[in-house]
């Protein structure tokens, strides 16, 4: 099992869950991060982090939100490491809650 993240991290991109992940299981794209599967211990540490609610065990994926399973391994085998927080996007609470955010998504 792994986690993963999900739609409601796009334009959002707080990074607050970076900083318990264990293994630095997290990769960081322009507006979205993501959690390779292959590092990922299934801690459960970066889950309540997450000011978004963005972050999910792969095994409880919201509906519709399945995709993001195969989008976190593929993306993460091409974006940088991100160990350390940074700021998020200055419109970050804007987009929060905001759905379907998928085609806003930048690789």
């Amino acid at each position: 099992m792994t986690f993963v993240v999900t739609d409601n991290c796009i334009k959002c991109k707080y990074t607050d869950c970076v900083a318990v992940c264990p293994v630095d299981a997290f990769f960081e794209g322009p507006n979205f991060l993501v959690i390779d599967p292959d590092i990922c211990i299934d801690c459960a540490l970066c889950e309540p982090e997450c000011p978004a609610n963005a972050i999910f065990q792969d095994e409880k994926l919201p509906p519709g939100q399945e995709g993001f399973n195969e989008l976190n391994a593929e993306l993460s085998k091409i974006w940088p490491n991100i160990i350390e927080v940074i700021p998020p996007p200055a419109d970050a609470k804007e987009w929060d809650g905001v759905p379907n955010k998928i085609e806003h998504l930048e690789t």
